[in-house]
């Protein structure tokens, strides 16, 4: 058994798509309407067959409220593996990304925390 697919809820579909691909560095793989809204997933370039990123609508109840408290208390919605969090940073910080937690080093791992700008605060994790 290996992970396949796993989602992030975002308040805009084709914002969070721009974010993910222009500034993350991400590429869509799946992109399906569905009425409204539309199956869309993203994945590493490194690993183009790999685990897919839903950009999920947050259109559900539930998921505001759960989306508010995880920000509100600086929970990150999910974490994205990097070779170098201090390069990262500094290449994200300069196309304009906000960070709510500069790297920070945590016994075998750097980790910064970032704000996606739908809806979740991002990790980015380099594990040593």
């Amino acid at each position: 058994m290996k992970i396949h697919l796993s989602s992030v809820f975002v308040d805009d579909q084709a914002k969070a798509l721009r974010f993910y691909t222009d500034v993350l560095g991400f590429v869509k793989k799946t992109e399906v309407p569905l009425g409204e809204y539309r199956w869309l997933t993203v994945v590493s370039p490194e690993d183009p067959n790999g685990t897919e990123l839903v950009l999920e609508p947050d259109s559900h109840p539930a998921v505001k409220p759960y989306t508010t408290a995880l920000v509100a208390d600086g929970i990150p919605a999910t974490s994205f593996a990097v070779d170098d969090v201090h390069t990262e940073f500094n290449r994200l910080r300069e196309l304009g990304v906000h960070f709510t937690q500069d790297p920070v080093e945590m016994g075998p791992v750097i980790t910064a925390v970032l704000d996606d700008t739908c809806g979740n605060l991002i990790q980015i994790a380099q594990y040593r």
